[in-house]
């Protein structure tokens, strides 16, 4: 640590191009890394969906989870655990891997065994629905869909079919289906009164609607020098139409579906309701995928709203809850604050009790280029600014403030001894140097025990925040005072390491 200083000291102007270095890279490294809640927890995660029509919770597990679960752990590389949960009709298995695994071979070994293991399940089992995802997918905004004179099967028919579809470009953002409203559904209310009276089941209405209801593909026909597409629709066109399709001659006399039955424009069972200021409404979640700034896909998602509000109905009113970027902003902001609280509060204190105009320069400059320093440290790593990151950053600031203050102060000691300039710088840092890094990893060790069950990606940030910024300030210091002495002032920003 001592020679980094003699170092310092022989080399000056290089660690004066460092510190003009980290005043340029330090803001365009702060731009161009990505903006998350948290950071970016390396965990891939495949998530299977089974879908079985009318099968109970313990007949879904008995007979498709359970096997599936067997089969993976067989066939499939590099699993750390599975979770799985029956539900009326459906099966979700969860597949988590270890952080190194091949996600795009893990992926193929699940469909494959997925798609083999199709002739063991009940009949008329479909191949699953795969996905994949990672840990770090967590909602960040939601969209509120109402209005007056709007109802339910409305806003939700405009948030599947109008809004999600342009949403869904936005870099980043994942939309899945949205919460409440009534999905449209053409249902046909059987009359059982007329069924018996005519002797009809509503099987037989089933059969009439799978005879007739079908689109039938013909071709061709070249008729002189044109040629013509040619129609065998017997799909209705119109939901009334459904009730002019026959079902059956009984006593001499043809009965049609609108004999025995009602069609009407409708919706299935709703099985969940979203309140908007008391008011039910539609309720669409974005999630965060991929590596794109969290205060990115916001901003997409609120840019690609307004383009598409011409376009929607008059009526609808959009609303944006949960939105994560204020947290974000409000950590960034927090971090910039305490900088510069700290800075101006340290350098009066400097200038107040040491009387010395040259250190509160030094120390001014000094905690600002430090933090750059560790921005730009974090971008190069392949970290995020996050809420973890920044506070460790926030944290950090005070020990930069410690370390500045304690350095500053024994070196002016050393040179009111009469010692030379180079000398006190020297002894000034020899000094400390033990101290302040049994500190520095005093708290480094502190934050490990608290963050590293939190992921193995967050322990190198609270080291460049903690121990490196000791070693920064070492630097700092002695070179900006033995330039000043000498009737020059150099302030060296922190020296990477």
């Amino acid at each position: 640590m001592i020679a980094l200083v003699r170092i310092a000291l022989s080399r000056p102007y290089t660690f004066v191009v460092l510190a003009l270095l980290l005043l340029i890279i330090g803001p365009l490294a702060a731009l161009r890394t990505p903006t998350d809640i948290f950071p970016d927890i390396r965990i891939p995660v495949i998530g299977v969906v089974w879908q079985y029509t009318g099968l109970p919770p313990d007949q879904m597990s008995g007979r498709i989870t359970t096997p599936f679960q067997r089969a993976l752990t067989t066939t499939v590389n590099d699993i750390e655990h599975i979770t799985a949960n029956s539900y009326n009709g459906f099966g979700i298995i969860k597949i988590f891997f270890q952080p190194n695994v091949d996600i795009r071979t893990a992926n193929a070994q699940v469909t494959a065994i997925s798609q083999t293991l199709i002739k063991q399940m009940p009949p008329g089992a479909t191949p699953p629905l795969i996905l994949n995802y990672s840990a770090s997918t967590v909602p960040i905004i939601q969209v509120a869909l109402s209005g007056d004179g709007l109802t339910e099967q409305n806003l939700a028919d405009i948030g599947i079919n109008q809004l999600r579809t342009p949403l869904v470009t936005v870099p980043g953002a994942a939309i899945p289906y949205p919460f409440g409203g009534k999905q449209r559904q053409v249902q046909i209310d059987l009359d059982p009164t007329a069924l018996q009276a005519r002797g009809l089941s509503g099987q037989d209405v089933a059969n009439a609607l799978a005879a007739q209801n079908l689109i039938t593909p013909v071709g061709t026909q070249k008729i002189g020098q044109f040629e013509y597409n040619i129609q065998l629709n017997n799909s209705p066109l119109r939901i009334d139409e459904l009730g002019n399709l026959p079902i059956k001659t009984v006593n001499g006399a043809m009965v049609y579906v609108r004999d025995v039955a009602t069609v009407r424009d409708g919706n299935p069972p709703q099985t969940n309701i979203v309140h908007v200021d008391g008011n039910r409404s539609v309720l669409m979640m974005v999630l965060k995928a991929g590596a794109t700034s969290t205060l990115d896909i916001i901003a997409g998602i609120k840019q690609k709203v307004i383009e598409v509000k011409d376009q929607l109905p008059d009526a609808l009113k959009i609303g944006f809850i949960g939105d994560q970027s204020v947290f974000v902003r409000g950590a960034i902001q927090g971090v910039a604050v305490e900088g510069v609280i700290a800075a101006l509060l340290t350098s009066v204190m400097i200038l107040l009790f040491l009387g010395s105009w040259r250190s509160t320069i030094i120390i001014a400059v000094s905690i600002p280029l430090s933090v750059l320093g560790a921005i730009i440290m974090l971008s190069a790593i392949g970290e995020t600014l996050n809420i973890m990151t920044l506070g460790g950053l926030a944290l950090a600031v005070g020990i930069l403030v410690d370390d500045a203050t304690v350095t500053i102060e024994n070196i002016n000691y050393h040179l009111e001894q009469g010692k030379p300039v180079e000398q006190s710088i020297l002894d000034g840092a020899n000094q400390i140097v033990t101290p302040a890094l049994r500190v520095a990893a005093l708290h480094l060790h502190r934050v490990r025990a608290d963050v590293l069950p939190l992921g193995r990606r967050a322990l190198p940030v609270r080291a460049d925040g903690g121990s490196r910024d000791v070693r920064d300030d070492l630097v700092v210091h002695p070179v900006a005072h033995a330039g000043a002495d000498h009737g020059e002032l150099f302030v060296a920003g922190a020296c990477p390491s």
